[in-house]
């Protein structure tokens, strides 16, 4: 059980919450504050008017509505703005917009009754999601219409995720004795008016990123350490003179999971060592492809982009991001734009052209150890059988290649595609559901081609039958993915071999975290 307080909500929270399905519980002091500012906003809005509790909404808001029609306006924003298509969003981040909802509305600011924010909780508890659906939000009054489909649920009507299966909201909540929520001054707006949606997604998209870039720093380690680099492109010395906290944290986990390796070569002690200068044309290289050489420089970025969306996605998800905002302590109500998500619609962009980039250089790797050419060390394709006869990693490689297209595709941004809506009342606006969903879909991409390259990387070790060199943390990693997928020679259809490793990929705790964490207390 995670009790909430007023101490801010941490990624960490999130991850117990959302992930682990943490159950939750409300500090009382917490719930005593939402009922004060209710209380308020219920004396503050007599004889006054206010926007959406007796107005009209966004352009209509010239419109008084009479003091009869009060609660059915609410329930009218809920039904009319219940208008979302395409694919239903995965349950799982239908969890973490309720949780950032709630979040929300725990700061105080929002005139909800505690009834609200017990029934999201019970929701949460009971495990109990709304079916929203993909497209709808354009971002600017927040995620209307998703948020819409989240509010439709909570007055217990439309439908519902319960145990994998889609049934009808009034049948479930019957079952488990929950009572849908009742509109008493402003819960309609409050609950459709908000960042929630494209910040829950966000937070689930930075969970994953984290884990997409501790595997390709395992990976590239992998790639270098099977073709016997060079160990002074991921050095201390190199890469401190290049003032990126990524950068150096990356060449640092590097080194931890190099550190024990028989395969990785000093360049001091080949090249700089005893007389090589006899020789007209060196066999080996002097300097690796940029993809094995450059890994620092390229991941370095990528990790830095990640730890600026967690500080403003934290941020916002501890924010107040309705309209207007009900603030009881200063006896006022104020009107204004906290709804506008263009702070996660730029870090959703920044993240999902940066997780793009992770998958080109794992592409890239991958190619390297199919193109017999370029290695001059492995059989093309890695093919373990007869060449001409047997095929190897070539089929697969094609799947890689495809899905970083898309990938690359995907990666133009929405927080520049406003379009003007809402009779121009929403003149310009965020695009921050679209966002943060286009970078979920790029990051489930970018652990297909991830889980491709270890599927490659692992032949290799078995073609060199090297496992005695390896280092540890790398020959763990090895044992762990042969243990899903064997080592073939006869080709095989591979599809469902991919999807075992991606999912490996996406549940698993990747070696490099232990590293990563030594890394961060030093830096």
């Amino acid at each position: 059980m995670k009790l909430i307080t007023e101490k801010h909500l941490t990624l960490s929270d999130f991850r117990d919450i959302v992930c682990n399905e943490k159950a939750v519980t409300i500090d009382q002091t917490i719930l005593e504050k939402v009922a004060k500012n209710h209380e308020f906003l219920k004396g503050f809005a007599s004889n006054k008017i206010i926007y959406g509790i007796n107005t009209g909404f966004g352009p209509m808001a010239q419109y008084r509505v009479s003091e009869e029609n009060l609660i059915a306006l609410q329930y009218n924003l809920i039904r009319s703005h219940s208008s979302g298509s395409g694919k239903p969003i995965d349950p799982i981040l239908v969890r973490g917009l309720l949780l950032a909802r709630l979040n929300n509305f725990l700061q105080g600011y929002s005139g909800v009754h505690p009834e609200l924010v017990e029934l999201l909780v019970e929701l949460l508890n009971k495990k109990v999601y709304p079916v929203i659906y993909e497209h709808g939000g354009v971002g600017a009054s927040g995620d209307l219409v998703q948020l819409a489909h989240q509010a439709l649920t909570l007055i217990g009507e439309g439908d519902v995720w319960y145990k994998n299966e889609m049934r009808p909201t009034a049948e479930v909540f019957a079952e488990l004795g929950i009572r849908p929520l009742k509109i008493h001054v402003r819960e309609g707006l409050a609950l459709i008016n908000g960042t929630s949606c494209m910040t829950g997604v966000g937070l689930m998209n930075l969970l994953q990123a984290k884990k997409l870039l501790e595997w390709s720093v395992l990976l590239s380690a992998m790639t270098n350490e099977v073709v016997e680099a060079y160990d002074d492109h991921f050095s201390h010395e190199l890469n401190h003179v290049k003032h990126h906290p990524g950068q150096q944290a990356v060449a640092a986990m590097m080194r931890s999971l190099l550190g024990d390796s028989k395969m990785i070569r000093s360049r001091k002690k080949h090249l700089y060592e005893g007389d090589k200068m006899d020789q007209d044309v060196f066999e080996d290289k002097v300097q690796e492809y940029y993809s094995l050489r450059c890994v620092t420089q390229v991941l370095g970025p990528i990790h830095d982009t990640i730890e600026q969306a967690e500080k403003v996605l934290v941020a916002e998800f501890n924010s107040v991001n309705d309209n207007p905002i009900i603030d009881h302590e200063n006896a006022n109500i104020f009107h204004g734009g906290n709804f506008h998500g263009d702070y996660v619609s730029l870090e959703m962009d920044k993240l999902k052209i940066a997780i793009t980039k992770l998958s080109m250089l794992a592409e890239r790797q991958l190619n390297y150890l199919l193109n017999s050419k370029l290695n001059e060390k492995f059989p093309p394709f890695l093919n373990m059988g007869t060449l001409g006869l047997n095929f190897g990693i070539q089929g697969m490689q094609f799947t890689a290649t495809s899905t970083v297209a898309e990938n690359q595709t995907f990666s133009a941004p929405m927080y520049i595609h406003s379009i003007p809506n809402n009779n121009d009342n929403q003149d310009i606006v965020s695009m921050g559901s679209n966002a943060a969903l286009l970078t979920r879909r790029v990051i489930n991409n970018s652990f297909e081609v991830l889980a491709i390259q270890t599927m490659a990387v692992a032949q290799a070790v078995d073609y060199l039958a090297c496992q005695d060199r390896m280092a540890s943390a790398t020959l763990e990693n090895y044992r762990q993915v042969r243990n899903i997928f064997p080592v073939f020679v006869e080709d095989q259809p591979r599809y469902r071999d991919i999807e075992k490793v991606k999912s490996y990929f996406e549940n698993a705790d990747p070696v490099v975290s232990h590293a990563a964490q030594i890394t961060s207390k030093k830096l």
